[in-house]
């Protein structure tokens, strides 16, 4: 059985028992959450897809940990005008373990 979620403006394929790491959520460790933006349900063969979204529908999952992931640079130039802009970011996510797809 898998399900397919949205948070943070992406898609997840979800099982029970998988790690994944999403957008930052509000939150502590711990916590227990609910995805009810759920597009996709597939039970043995048995697909329901949502119009966008199952209604009555959601995944629970428990927040493991907060990070930040590594860092990238971010350089922009402009050639021949002496322009030139280091930067870095690191962006923050939330690890979730899922734990029951309520079909």
């Amino acid at each position: 059985m898998y399900a397919v979620v949205e948070t943070g403006g992406k898609q997840y394929r979800v099982q029970e028992g998988d790690t994944l790491f999403v957008e930052k959520i509000a939150g502590n460790e711990g916590d227990s959450i609910k995805f009810d933006k759920v597009l996709l349900v597939s039970n043995d063969g048995d697909v329901k897809v949502g119009k966008p979204f199952i209604e009555d529908m959601t995944v629970d999952a428990s927040i493991v940990e907060h990070g930040k992931s590594k860092k990238i640079i971010v350089y922009k130039f402009k050639a021949k005008k002496d322009y030139r802009r280091k930067q870095g970011h690191r962006q923050p996510y939330t690890k979730v373990k899922i734990e029951k797809i309520n079909a």
